[in-house]
């Protein structure tokens, strides 16, 4: 069976809101390597929604951005990204796939 690993962004103050604080290059490149170390990318639907707006900007190069915060986006474009939501059933951004309403069966399949 697959490991599932959690992940967040958290400031020392409990700030979890990323227009609050960018990433720098030491951590984009940890969140590279632990990408680069995992099959693919869980996310609820509002962070997809959020993530989907920005990083493929950047890695298509029409967002300028440092080398690390390029490569991880350029990354991302290619790893398989799952999506749990119950509002939403479509999702265009590249390798993007919809879980339904029976999510511990999703990921347990994923997992399998």
């Amino acid at each position: 069976m697959g490991l599932l690993t959690f992940s967040i962004n958290l400031t020392l103050d409990g700030c979890v809101d990323h227009q609050e604080g960018i990433a720098d290059d030491e951590t984009h490149a940890f969140f590279t390597r632990l990408m680069d170390e995992n099959g693919a990318m869980l996310w609820g639907r509002v962070t997809y929604e959020m993530m989907e707006r920005y990083w493929p900007t950047v890695a298509s190069g029409e967002v300028d951005a440092p080398a690390a915060i390029r490569e991880w986006a350029v990354k991302l474009e290619d790893k398989p990204k799952y999506v749990a939501s119950t509002t939403r059933t479509t999702f265009p951004w590249t390798n993007s796939h919809h879980l339904g309403s029976d999510l511990h069966a999703a990921v347990q399949a994923l997992k399998d």
